[in-house]
């Protein structure tokens, strides 16, 4: 599992002084490319060598709590599934023990062109 720290920001939330249901997404964002790189992925010189880059291709949100300016939060994400050319992983926003946001990502792989391509050697090696 890999966790991610994450401190809410006054520009995190809305007028309600809540995180605003979009900056979920961009703390899991934020972990999901932590983890790559701690896989020994470099995501520039994927693009730039192999001429491929990490889309997300489905989301699926559930928003249990809310989240307010200051909280302390962590993203843990776990790796569900990975074929050659799909990865899934579970993300829960956590304070402390409580998830308050979690989620389901499925990314893949597409070159410059948008065309899909496969999942870098290296990743698939690590995670099975």
């Amino acid at each position: 599992m890999h966790r991610f720290p994450i401190r809410v920001y006054y520009e995190d939330t809305d007028m309600a002084g809540i995180v605003y249901h979009a900056n979920y997404l961009k703390f899991i964002e934020r972990a999901r490319s932590d983890w790559v790189k701690q896989q020994g992925l470099d995501q520039n010189a994927m693009r730039e060598r192999q001429g491929i880059v990490f889309v997300v291709r489905r989301i699926e949100a559930d928003y249990l709590m809310t989240a307010k300016y200051d909280d302390a939060l962590e993203v843990r994400t776990v790796v569900k599934s990975m074929t050659g050319v799909r990865l899934v992983m579970t993300q829960e926003v956590m304070r402390g023990e409580e998830v308050i946001f979690r989620a389901e990502v499925t990314a893949v792989c597409v070159t410059k062109d948008g065309h899909p391509a496969r999942l870098p050697a290296e990743l698939r090696q690590r995670v099975h």
